[in-house]
């Protein structure tokens, strides 16, 4: 607990106070717009385009890799 030798420096950490508060709702508000814009459709077809030709890349490179290649069953009787 501090104590205080004057008013005027209980004023000066009241001021520090109002404006750490300040900073804190406008950070608040930032993450709210940033979170927005994370839900948005474009954003959600971006990370799904993304995600999509991330793992074509990787199993293409697995595929070279390991000398594997895919086998389809033939569904003619």
């Amino acid at each position: 607990m501090r104590i205080y030798s004057s008013f005027e420096e209980i004023d000066k950490d009241l001021k520090i106070l109002k404006l750490q508060t300040e900073i804190d709702k406008e950070e608040i508000k930032l993450s709210i717009d940033r979170t927005k814009q994370g839900f948005s459709p474009m954003s959600f077809i971006g990370s799904a385009v993304g995600s999509v030709i991330q793992k074509a890349l990787i199993l293409k490179a697995v595929t070279k890799i390991t000398g594997v290649k895919k086998v389809f069953a033939s569904t003619k009787k």
